[in-house]
């Protein structure tokens, strides 16, 4: 299966990786990206290991680390990764994310 990141993802991602370079370190961005990397190559492997989102229904969540999960969603023959959630926000503001 193809996996693509939504706009408000590519978006999330850019505004995380510059976060963590320019408050934590390059180390700790690239730790990030591999991290991430992983876990796409699992979701893509196996879309429909990874738990349904209580919260929204037709989504998947996959917790990439504690402070952050991926949500995504099977379209026909697609993974369409919809957003990247900070899991200490309200969990309200997932339903403002992910339409």
């Amino acid at each position: 299966m193809i996996v693509y990141f939504s706009k408000r993802a590519t978006n999330k991602l850019h505004k995380l990786l510059d976060y963590l370079e320019s408050n934590w370190s390059e180390k700790v961005r690239d730790d990030f990206i591999q991290k991430l990397d992983n876990a796409i190559v699992n979701i893509k492997q196996f879309p429909e290991s990874f738990p349904e989102s209580k919260r929204k229904q037709g989504y998947r969540k996959c917790i990439l680390t504690k402070q952050t999960s991926i949500y995504y969603r099977i379209k026909n023959k697609e993974i369409e990764v919809s957003t990247l959630f900070d899991n200490r926000q309200k969990p309200n503001k997932l339903n403002k994310e992910i339409k």
